[in-house]
């Protein structure tokens, strides 16, 4: 996998540590840069996608934690 300039979306699902089909509904959204290729449509993610979309998940974690402090008083939630 090294290396290699397109994933498959079993590949990413690996990386993200999520489900094949949780990868394929972020393709289908859009919210997740893909490529459909060849005659059996073999969807592929590009590395710099995926290490995009890995960074703005980044982004709106922060955004979040910082619009919705955890008080003292608040036990996190699992």
């Amino acid at each position: 996998m090294a290396g290699e300039r397109f994933l498959q979306l079993t590949d990413v699902a690996e990386v993200l540590n999520i489900s094949s089909s949780q990868t394929y509904a972020l393709v289908r959204s859009g919210e997740l840069p893909a490529i459909k290729i060849g005659g059996r449509g073999q969807w592929r993610v590009e590395r710099t996608a995926l290490e995009d979309y890995i960074q703005r998940c980044y982004a709106e974690t922060k955004a979040f934690v910082s619009a919705h402090p955890l008080g003292r008083d608040e036990a996190p939630e699992d």
